[in-house]
């Protein structure tokens, strides 16, 4: 009768500690915040992202670089500034003048002056101006594009970073949830221990099998400060560690959209094939340009001129270069070259886009391909064997190795499992790259 009631005893105690597990998962899952402190941060992934896209350095840098593109233009469009000449000619500063009247000599330099000025502006032809101002615009539109490519290299980075903190927290929590588990085997074992049911080596074996557990759980908290100081990089935020924290869903979804789908969305979506495409049309302008820079500008002057005692005179002149010889042929030349250069880039883009797109869709479907089992079966496999050796073991149907052996078994699948969601994370993080939008949230 003693033997059942202590039996009954060790089920009630196991149960109740895969209850506290189970409870602790629950209630504080692997994307949930811990307690928080009055000044702790606790930040989802739409304010990381927010957060990033107003402190980043990097992009803030290149988002100025956008501005001095667009100051550009107003260079691109300025007029030519007219040209004014001023002149005194046929001054006699060491000669006298004789006064033929009185037959004096006086020294009178300006008596014979000429005073002329005038003023001139070259007029360009062939809507120069107007061909510079539009080469300026698709250079800013260029640069917008690829500040905008900038900033999907690094939004991959942050989302992988935060993926890398969320599971850094998920592989913590299962540490803590296997040491509070293996902390009730001890306590049984101790009392089996008291009872005379288990050995003295037995109980040390268990016993001294718990610093590895402990091994874990330091090495999961490292882990995560490291994660986390990353993203604090990236955010270019000086918040200790211990006052900042990220919540998220860290799970997977099998739904998974057509590969054509995704590559239409790449197409639409990518900011480096923009780019290319932009830099073709700023080809063509510049061919334009270069053409139009090798048309002949008159320049219009308008003089005026006094020699006292005769009248004011006012005259008109116009100067038109001799294009005798074509000085802008090679740049004409090479413009023309350069469209199709672009042209080749532009291809080389769009091949890179449908690359980007099937690797990285493969890889999500790899990763779905592999959790799908460990979901609906391996996990639950394995905390049913757990449980059961455990049980069995306690009640003398096992020994203590095959109880080790489920543990180490149970901890490994569902380590396996919390590393596979990460993978499929950072896979879904590179398919938003390769699309150019977060086309999986």
């Amino acid at each position: 009768m003693k033997r059942i009631l202590y039996s009954w005893a060790v089920c009630c105690v196991l149960a109740a500690a895969f209850q506290a597990a189970c409870l602790n998962a629950q209630t504080a899952p692997p994307g949930s915040p811990t307690t928080a402190t009055g000044t702790q941060q606790t930040m989802t992934w739409e304010q990381v992202k927010a957060r990033f896209e107003s402190a980043n350095p990097t992009l803030k840098a290149d988002a100025l670089n956008v501005d001095e593109m667009h100051a550009e233009e107003i260079t691109a469009y300025l007029r030519p500034n007219p040209t004014m000449s001023f002149t005194d000619d046929q001054l006699y500063p060491f000669a006298p003048h004789i006064d033929p009247n009185t037959d004096t000599t006086n020294y009178r330099p300006l008596t014979n002056a000429l005073t002329t000025g005038s003023i001139s502006y070259l007029h360009e032809r062939e809507h120069k101006r107007e061909l510079r101002l539009e080469s300026a615009k698709e250079g800013s539109r260029i640069a917008g594009s690829l500040h905008e490519d900038l900033e999907r290299n690094l939004m991959y980075n942050l989302r992988v970073a935060f993926v890398q903190t969320l599971e850094a927290k998920a592989v913590l929590e299962l540490a803590k949830a296997d040491l509070a588990y293996y902390d009730h085997i001890i306590e049984i074992s101790k009392e089996r221990f008291k009872a005379g049911d288990l050995a003295q080596i037995d109980l040390d074996r268990i016993e001294l099998l718990r610093v590895q557990y402990e091994s874990e759980i330091e090495a999961a908290t490292v882990n995560l400060r490291s994660q986390k100081i990353a993203l604090l990089q990236l955010l270019d935020d000086r918040t200790p560690v211990d006052r900042f924290d990220v919540t998220g869903e860290f799970d997977f979804s099998s739904n998974l959209q057509t590969l054509d789908s995704f590559e239409q969305a790449a197409l639409q979506a990518r900011p480096d094939l923009e780019a290319a495409l932009q830099s073709v049309e700023q080809a063509k302008t510049n061919y334009k340009l270069a053409k139009a820079n090798g048309s002949a500008d008159p320049t219009f002057a308008v003089d005026s001129g006094a020699n006292p005692p005769l009248p004011t005179y006012v005259g008109v002149n116009v100067t038109i270069p001799i294009r005798i010889f074509d000085r802008n042929q090679g740049e004409k030349k090479r413009t023309q070259i350069d469209i199709e250069r672009n042209q080749q880039l532009t291809e080389a883009a769009r091949s890179q886009v449908f690359s980007d797109v099937d690797s990285a869709y493969e890889q999500v479907r790899s990763e779905l391909a592999l959790l799908r089992p460990y979901r609906d079966q391996y996990r639950a496999q394995a905390t049913r064997v757990r449980d059961t050796v455990t049980y069995a073991y306690q009640h003398g149907g096992a020994s203590l190795m095959d109880f080790l052996n489920a543990q180490s078994d149970y901890r490994t699948v569902q380590l396996s499992y919390l590393q596979l969601v990460g993978t499929y994370l950072t896979a879904t993080a590179q398919l938003n790259l390769a699309v150019g939008r977060e086309v999986i949230q």
